[in-house]
């Protein structure tokens, strides 16, 4: 794992992940053995294509799901493009309405802006105060010529982890396929798609401590998508472009780690430990932003209320984490996710994302937290 200097604590694993050292291990052996074509028949070419499919069959552990149901992407957000754009280009004629979420990644929003531009009909289901959607809204949503679902499987900013498996249910009553960006899940809860019960799923590599660069998209075997690049017919003619044995196999490896749940526990009891300390120096002037119990284990997303989120991680440099609303020209601005929740411009302005990770420490936990106090202590309210 990659080694963060001491004085530093990172707790911005939601944003990204440092590559596992395992990981480097098997991109430098890959570079060194593997420099063929994977589409190649010859001596250079099948120890690349060897790679390739060992590392296909490795994403499809950790999902639950046949390797040919495995296609290789550059990140969560091109596997993401591929299924709005992709279903939306096979169904345009008979049918051009998406069912999403207000709380989704850009990753979703933006796409679906753009088939909204090309045509399609959007609809954004609403969120109570936890950032969760009720089934309820959905079937009520639903319309005969709805095409694709999609909803995110854990949110990035709060952790709120939505009822996808409700979802999918009602949505298959309907003959409609169902979507969710676990790339914020993938590695903290379990993400079996037969037990999520979706069509599709977005895993994103540098989440789950694999390079940038690098994710995956699962396709449920006789669904068709039309492919956002054209070419040679690489990934089965559903992603053209020459395999990278590199990437491919750093994510393939990043999976079967991220397949051992057995370290979360003791992230969530760190995370824990984080909001009870907090809570205890601010009392009723921090406020939890998400779900107290659908949430993932590594996520602690909290507003210090009357106080600016930003201001406070300036003072504090050595903590790495995320605010929950933007600075411009001295006014703040909530993000979609806690606007879309009814969280106030008073309590939204002071909010923060905390998310811990394989290699956060004790040590690093009760460091932040006696930074953290000591600013709040010293700067007055």
């Amino acid at each position: 794992m990659s080694n963060l200097s001491t004085d530093k604590i990172y707790l911005d694993f939601n944003a990204s992940t440092p590559v596992d050292q395992r990981v480097a291990d098997v991109m430098a052996e890959s570079l060194r053995s593997a420099f063929g074509n994977p589409s190649s028949g010859h001596w250079a070419g099948v120890p690349a294509r060897e790679l390739v499919e060992r590392a296909r069959e490795r994403v499809a552990g950790l999902l639950g799901c046949s390797a040919s149901e495995i296609v290789f992407t550059s990140g969560g957000s091109e596997s993401n493009n591929l299924v709005l754009k992709g279903l939306f280009e096979k169904h345009r004629h008979s049918g051009a309405h998406i069912i999403s979420t207000q709380v989704e990644h850009p990753a979703i929003v933006e796409p679906c802006r753009f088939l909204e531009r090309q045509g399609a009909r959007i609809t954004w289901l609403p969120v109570d105060g936890t950032g969760r959607i009720d089934p309820g809204d959905l079937e009520k949503a639903i319309s005969s010529d709805t095409i694709l679902i999609s909803i995110m499987h854990a949110n990035n900013e709060v952790g709120t982890i939505q009822p996808v498996k409700a979802c999918a249910e009602i949505a298959h009553k309907h003959g409609i396929p169902v979507h969710t960006d676990a790339a914020q899940s993938v590695g903290k809860i379990k993400t079996r798609v037969d037990e999520l019960g979706v069509d599709l799923l977005s895993i994103a590599g540098h989440k789950i401590y694999a390079p940038k660069g690098v994710g995956a998209l699962y396709v449920q075997n006789g669904l068709e998508l039309e492919p956002l690049i054209h070419g040679a017919g690489h990934e089965s003619g559903r992603r053209a472009g020459t395999e990278s044995a590199l990437l491919a196999s750093s994510l393939g490896l990043a999976c079967e780690l991220a397949s051992d749940l057995t370290h979360v526990a003791r992230i969530q009891s760190l995370r824990n430990r984080l909001w009870e300390s907090l809570k205890e120096v601010s009392g009723e002037k921090l406020v939890l932003n998400g779900h107290a119990s659908e949430c993932l284990p590594n996520t602690l997303n909290v507003s210090f209320v009357g106080r600016v989120g930003a201001e406070i991680l300036n003072a504090i440099p050595q903590i790495a984490a995320s605010t929950g609303s933007a600075c411009h020209s001295g006014q703040v601005e909530l993000s979609p996710v806690l606007s879309a929740m009814g969280v106030s411009e008073d309590v939204g302005r002071g909010a923060i994302r905390f998310s811990l990770g394989r290699t956060t420490t004790e040590q690093e936990i009760d460091q932040a937290i006696r930074l953290i106090t000591d600013y709040l202590n010293t700067s007055g309210s």
